[in-house]
């Protein structure tokens, strides 16, 4: 069982949209029981939240259900329990390395370094750029899939 915890700010938009879609694609390729797959948050801010509504509605336009999801905050414990934690941006990886105590076993990752452009997932926070965020979080779901799938 491959266990993968995706992280960024605040555990609305971008980490649970890259849960629910690497849920979709795993059950789509029939290897859903080979997989452990949540999300979570750096920060405090949004903990027991939902999905953020335009967050929620671009993965249904794109037939990705997300409905359950409560946001929560990255525990130190998570580093052991999680054979990837995979951050949105460099903000994201710092906050990430801090609050798990580094990154002895390399377990620590962006998302996007698993596609041919690595680099930051786009924020729609900031930019209001849901379809920009689910071009980066599919790419580097599809990418990720692929690499494990290899192993």
């Amino acid at each position: 069982m491959t266990k993968i915890l995706f992280v960024c700010h605040g555990n609305i938009c971008r980490s649970p949209m890259a849960e629910f879609v690497m849920k979709h694609l795993v059950k789509e390729a029939g290897v859903a029981d080979q997989f452990s797959i949540a999300s979570a948050a750096t920060s405090t801010e949004e903990i027991g939240n939902p999905v953020y509504p335009p967050a929620a509605r671009t993965l249904a336009a794109h037939g990705v259900p997300c409905s359950g999801h409560a946001a929560r905050q990255l525990r130190k414990a998570d580093y052991e329990s999680y054979d990837l934690l995979i951050g949105m941006d460099d903000a994201n990886i710092r906050n990430m390395q801090r609050m798990c105590g580094g990154d002895p076993q390399g377990k620590i990752h962006q998302l996007l370094d698993y596609t041919d452009r690595p680099g930051e997932v786009a924020d729609p926070w900031y930019t209001g750029n849901f379809e920009a965020t689910w071009r980066d979080v599919w790419e580097g779901c599809n990418g990720l899939l692929a690499q494990l799938r290899q192993h």
